[in-house]
């Protein structure tokens, strides 16, 4: 290059020297590029349509899915078909899949206007769910029905949902056999969405509310865990671990959210809010009712939630990595660390009250200390956040994008029977229970059928991952993994500038 500018004339020396800073400001573009939050939300939320269950409607975009589990309920009597597989397997678990909608409402509630046309899909995941949790909540008088399919014969399967030949099993709680904790947090799904649809459907909203309102009564009224009354229909998959006083209260914050009456703050004051974990999940609600409840301080300055905005801050401080009360691991590469099992799922349930709480700091310009002279500003949260989903999108050490379809590098071989086994247009011919291991299950091979949107477990705690579709705990997606990181991903789409 010095040689060539040595025998050169001035002018085209100046030219040389001009394509080579270009060149240099075109590789620092490239290398700073940052990730496509719009491109991300748009396939999070497409993730959806591959988990849904019963009839597919004309506009469904994932084509390889077909019409599964028509016929359920038909064992009680009723029509259950709807709402969503909850992972990679075909039981519709309605813990799990109330949390999702609650999760994907509150995303909406937050974050919609920053979601520009994509909030048409987020209303249709929300809707897909309820309509299902509706059908649960009002088919029967004295029963909440709150799951179909039996996991137990299920997940010794590996056929599409289009072909299930299993016993599809219904499952209920009724005041004989409470269930408080799916009753309450199906009560939180119903009344968030209400909140989402009460502008553009007002009809819809009120029959949302209503329910609610008569669920939660019901949750209140019967105290008792699901798992007590279901044991093995639901445990280990969806065993309430923390019990069912952290449902009750999030229940009564989202029905205090959505109607404002006094009897829902009252409740929420009796239920309290001893514990104060570094977790949040479809499991453990405690810091998120806390966040959800801070909102009234933070943003109308009412000193009767201040002591939940105390309990968010507390919460917030666990989850800081140089804060004194920190409790909370980062892999080497910069990945919140809680379980090895789905670590995912409590890192974009953990990101979500971070981008909120810091929306609500900075609705205020508010800021708070974590002691030993550690000052949290909106900005320190948001960092953490977008350190979070940014790693979930691939920038960590193998460069690998955790959400199937976006980006060129990204898991092939998810833990997910609709994704691993060909489409019925591929392969016509019905699959059995024991059908889809050989050939399939087994194989080395790329699914065939790409879930695009869908986060996985995740990497270990030392930032590997080895793609592998029998190791469930890292390569399965799930819909709460989702659900809570669409809010994020408008919030920062709304913020990028591309």
């Amino acid at each position: 290059m010095i040689s060539i500018i040595h025998h050169c004339s001035m002018a085209s020396k100046c030219k040389t020297v001009l394509l080579v800073l270009l060149l240099v400001v075109v590789v620092v573009v490239v290398e700073c590029n940052p990730a496509n939050y719009r491109d991300a939300l748009s396939k999070s939320l497409l993730f959806f349509q591959g988990q849904r269950s019963g009839r597919l409607p004309p506009d469904q975009q994932l084509k390889w899915r077909s019409n599964s589990a028509l016929f359920d309920g038909r064992l009680a009597n009723v029509d259950l078909s709807g709402g969503y597989y909850d992972a990679g397997d075909n039981v519709k678990f309605n813990f799990p899949m109330a949390f999702t909608t609650t999760m994907l409402s509150w995303g909406t509630i937050e974050y919609g206007k920053r979601m520009g046309p994509e909030i048409k899909e987020a209303r249709a995941a929300i809707r897909w769910a309820t309509d299902y949790l509706l059908k649960c909540a009002t088919s029967t008088p004295g029963r909440l029905y709150v799951g179909v399919g039996d996991p137990n014969v299920d997940h010794k399967c590996w056929e599409r949902p289009e072909d299930m030949d299993t016993l599809r099993t219904v499952y209920w709680v009724s005041p004989q056999n409470p269930g408080s904790d799916v009753a309450a947090e199906t009560a939180a799904a119903l009344a968030a969405a209400s909140i989402v649809f009460r502008t553009v459907d007002p009809t819809y909203s009120k029959l949302l509310l209503r329910n609610a309102q008569k669920v939660y009564q019901f949750a209140y009224q019967h105290q008792g865990s699901y798992s007590t009354s279901l044991g093995s229909a639901v445990c280990p998959f969806y065993c309430s671990y923390s019990g069912f006083k952290d449902e009750l209260l999030w229940g009564a914050a989202w029905l205090f959210r959505a109607t404002n009456a006094v009897y829902y703050y009252n409740l929420v004051k009796s239920l309290g809010a001893d514990d104060q974990p570094d977790i949040f999940s479809w499991d453990n609600k405690y810091a998120g009712a806390h966040v959800l409840l801070s909102r009234r301080a933070l943003l109308n300055g009412d000193k009767n939630f201040e002591q939940y905005k105390q309990e968010a801050e507390n919460f917030m401080c666990k989850i800081l990595p140089n804060s004194p009360s920190s409790s909370t691991q980062y892999t080497q590469g910069g990945l919140m660390y809680k379980l090895p099992d789905s670590n995912l799922q409590y890192v974009t349930s953990i990101t979500f009250l971070l981008t909120t709480y810091s929306k609500y700091m900075a609705a205020t310009k508010h800021t708070f200390n974590c002691g030993g002279g550690v000052l949290v500003t909106p900005n320190t949260l948001r960092s953490i956040a977008k350190r979070q989903v940014d790693y979930i999108l691939g920038e960590n050490p193998l460069k690998m994008s955790y959400m199937v379809g976006y980006g060129s590098y990204f898991p092939k071989r998810i833990h997910h029977r609709g994704s691993s086994l060909p489409s019925l247009s591929a392969h016509p011919q019905a699959i059995g229970c024991d059908g889809g291991f050989q050939p399939f299950y087994y194989s080395m091979n790329p699914n065939p059928n790409i879930l695009v949107g869908a986060i996985v477990g995740g990497p270990n705690q030392n930032d590997g991952f080895p793609d592998d579709r029998g190791d469930y705990s890292h390569s399965e997606p799930a819909t709460y993994i989702n659900a809570a990181l669409v809010g994020p991903l408008a919030y920062f789409a709304g913020t990028a500038s591309h």
